[in-house]
């Protein structure tokens, strides 16, 4: 993460605390995704203090975070909701709870946070779509061959398929962290939560078939599990991600993204009726509205075959 880049158009006092709250969030061991997240949204609202504040007292909080206001926070964040979205809001919300947190526990620079009686930004409840087998099974008929990047790419899709592991999960794997003799992967999760999941023989076998491809590769002393076709370097989360997009512009399936994957882990658990606490160890959550909220399409889904088996309605 570029610290410097991230902090560009910001004051001296933005920066310089921005510097100081990366350091106690590394100190916190707090994962690389999330300090950038946290940090990302506190420097974005300096710079949209900087350029868009109305408030007579605006000059005073783009130069300071410790003059920021209640009013500032819900001007930044309206702003956010016009020219992003709830959800993004609601997450720049969360971010920066945690930055005056930090500046009014661990820095004693303000009083109280202007957080404090800030609402959250509403997010509408929406259904997210899963991935059906046949438009997996078209992404991985699109891989088919023995090429380098078409048996990298099946493994990496069957492992999301079959782990609904999180994208930067994935991508974060090194080769240690899997075991082909007992075939498992050892994810490493948020918050620093570890957990091995089992991977299925097909996924495991694609697995195999990409390490014996990687053994040639001339990035073959890297550590990383997946590794960029050209140039001896990984693969990055985001390279997985425009692989995504790209295989399924030529395979014809639409909005193909990592995420949904793991909405369908749930479903397809909770529609065979898998205990939730399982669900949680293998998805690396701690809390229970994540069940709730993955599961929700598995939820509508039940209700309908109830629905459909009941006939209400239907008897007269």
């Amino acid at each position: 993460m570029d610290l410097a880049k991230l902090a560009a158009n910001l004051s001296p006092a933005w920066s310089a605390f921005l510097t100081d709250w990366d350091r106690s969030l590394r100190s916190g061991n707090y994962p690389a995704t999330t300090r950038y997240n946290y940090l990302l949204a506190a420097a974005q609202m300096g710079r949209y203090l900087t350029a868009h504040t109305s408030q007579p007292d605006g000059s005073k909080a783009a130069d300071t975070p410790t003059a920021v206001n209640r009013r500032h926070v819900e001007e930044f964040q309206a702003w956010m909701l016009q020219t992003r979205s709830a959800s993004t809001a609601l997450n720049k919300h969360k971010a920066l709870q945690q930055f005056f947190k930090w500046l009014t526990l661990d820095e004693e620079e303000i009083d109280q946070s202007p957080m404090l009686r800030v609402r959250q930004p509403k997010t509408p409840v929406r259904l997210i779509p899963i991935m059906r087998d046949e438009d997996t099974k078209k992404l991985l008929d699109n891989c088919k061959g023995k090429d380098f990047v078409q048996v990298r790419d099946e493994a990496i899709i069957r492992m999301l398929a079959n782990t609904g592991a999180r994208l930067s999960e994935v991508a974060n794997l090194q080769l240690s962290d899997i075991d082909l003799s007992l075939d498992t992967v050892h994810y490493h999760g948020k918050g620093a939560k570890d957990r091995r999941v089992r991977l299925g023989p097909k996924t495991a076998r694609a697995i195999s078939r990409y390490l014996r491809a990687r053994s040639s590769h001339r990035a073959v002393g890297l550590p990383d599990l997946w590794i960029a076709v050209r140039g001896a370097r990984p693969l990055a989360a985001n390279g997985i991600k425009l692989m995504l997009k790209r295989r399924g512009q030529r395979a014809g399936v639409k909005g193909v993204h990592a995420h949904r994957w793991r909405h369908t882990y749930a479903h397809e658990w909770k529609l065979a009726g898998g205990d939730t606490g399982d669900l949680m160890l293998l998805l690396g959550w701690t809390s229970d509205d994540m069940p709730r909220h993955y599961g929700a399409s598995a939820a509508a889904e039940r209700a309908q075959h109830v629905q459909a088996r009941m006939g209400i309605g239907e008897r007269v």
